[in-house]
């Protein structure tokens, strides 16, 4: 019992507290350790450690009505290949001197690479377009691409809508209050808080985009 726990605090340790019960389970396995999930969770607990889990912070802005926005996507993620569907969204990062600052990120669905990004420290139609316009930069033809979004004023603004006919982009969108619709970057958005940014303080905005 007591090599199991400190196997289990000695991956957790070397993962600066990101793993939780699973990963450490599956770790175990993969070192050939036989052990139930439930025995890791238990073990932790007594141990009292656990996965570094920040609550995540909502920003309340206003939503357009969706009655005009049609969901194109309707959660075919499926791809043949690179440029056909991308998904877009925005996160929030604390820094100590400006407050909340803004990351703005574009991930391509076949690849799960993130290929544009834009981070400032307002949350505007210009930070979402130009992590789009950045993911445009090596793509000789957009045409036909289907971009997903929420309903994000940022992402219904006359400036991002305009763009994304000039570069024929097809825009989509989930519904209202379905964030399962763009459940990939939402994801993606979730692990680097939990993986990266939740290690970090930082001190203000100029520390990130160095």
């Amino acid at each position: 019992m007591e090599k199991l726990k400190a196997e289990i605090k000695q991956i957790w340790t070397e993962s600066k507290s990101r793993y939780g019960a699973p990963k450490i389970h599956k770790t175990l396995i993969g070192r050939g350790i036989k052990v139930s999930l439930k025995r890791v969770q238990r073990y932790m607990s007594a141990m009292n450690i656990r996965s570094i889990v920040v609550k995540k912070f909502r920003y309340h802005s206003e939503k357009v009505t969706s009655d005009d926005k049609e969901n194109i996507l309707n959660r075919d993620f499926k791809t043949t290949g690179i440029n056909q569907k991308w998904c877009t969204d925005i996160t929030y990062i604390y820094t100590i001197k400006n407050g909340w600052t803004y990351l703005a990120s574009v991930m391509d669905f076949h690849s799960k690479k993130i290929i544009g990004y834009a981070y400032d420290t307002s949350m505007t139609a210009e930070l979402a377009l130009k992590a789009v316009k950045n993911a445009c930069l090596n793509i000789k033809d957009t045409k036909g691409i289907i971009l997903h979004s929420d309903l994000g004023t940022q992402y219904t603004s006359r400036l991002f809508e305009d763009y994304l006919s000039s570069k024929e982009i097809i825009h989509s969108f989930s519904r209202k209050g379905n964030p399962y619709d763009n459940a990939c970057i939402e994801s993606f958005h979730s692990i680097l808080k939990k993986e990266e940014v939740n290690h970090h303080k930082y001190f203000d905005f100029n520390v990130l985009v160095r």
